[in-house]
């Protein structure tokens, strides 16, 4: 007998659960002027992350031959800043206090499958978690929908009762089309006005902020409906 869909949460990770969206800015702003590209800004940078990665150098650069050999330079320049990634304060408590209201706990992240070998264990949550979906698993990662809808399906979740969490328009954008409200966090740097023009259904400041209202959210409605 098929189990009965679940409600659940749906968290992008850089940004919303690891303060880590400056270290990727600095990383893409030097890979860009590794591989000849000086034109591209950090604030153009930091306007796109949340986008995977190969999509994000087309999105500032447009269609080039060497796309690739940048994603490799920000790889390259990322790891040397792997030893400064932190979780923001309270995240493990986040995590586990849905997962103690009856909430599925997904992780949806447009990094790569082999990013979660160090991303969970800088999360933390324990078994709070109940899995993972990766850029690997879509053919289209953020802003495209389909991260949120592989992550909702094949980890069980009623999409009706699913909350996504996030921290740039990215996010949001991808939420509305995969039909699901999304709350925003403005600790990615994102603004609570641009976050909401986007679409945001509820915008709070940080994972500490959230867990602080928990039950007055979307999330504590998801969980009691």
């Amino acid at each position: 007998m098929t189990a009965a869909p679940r409600p659940g949460v749906l968290f992008d990770v850089d940004g919303t659960l690891l303060d880590t969206n400056y270290l990727h800015v600095l990383a893409w702003w030097q890979a860009f002027r590794d591989t000849g590209h000086p034109e591209v800004s950090m604030a153009a940078c930091h306007r796109s992350i949340g986008i995977a990665s190969a999509e994000l150098v087309g999105h500032l650069l447009g269609d080039v031959p060497d796309a690739e050999e940048v994603v490799e330079a920000h790889d390259k320049r990322y790891q040397a800043l792997r030893d400064q990634v932190a979780a923001f304060p309270r995240v493990d408590e986040l995590l586990a206090a849905c997962r103690d209201r009856g909430l599925a706990v997904v992780l949806a992240t447009s990094g790569r499958e082999s990013d979660l070998e160090w991303m969970q264990p800088a999360v933390g949550g324990g078994d709070a978690v109940d899995g993972a979906t990766t850029s690997g698993d879509v053919a289209s990662a953020k802003p495209a929908p389909d991260l949120l809808e592989t992550a909702a399906d094949s980890h069980g979740l009623d999409r009706g009762r699913t909350v996504a969490v996030g921290d740039t328009v990215w996010d949001v954008r991808a939420a509305r089309d995969a039909g699901m409200p999304c709350i925003a966090l403005t600790c990615g740097g994102i603004s609570r006005a641009e976050l909401t023009e986007a679409g945001a259904a509820e915008v709070y400041a940080d994972p500490a902020d959230l867990l602080a209202h928990l039950d007055d959210s979307l999330i504590g409605r998801a969980a009691r409906r």
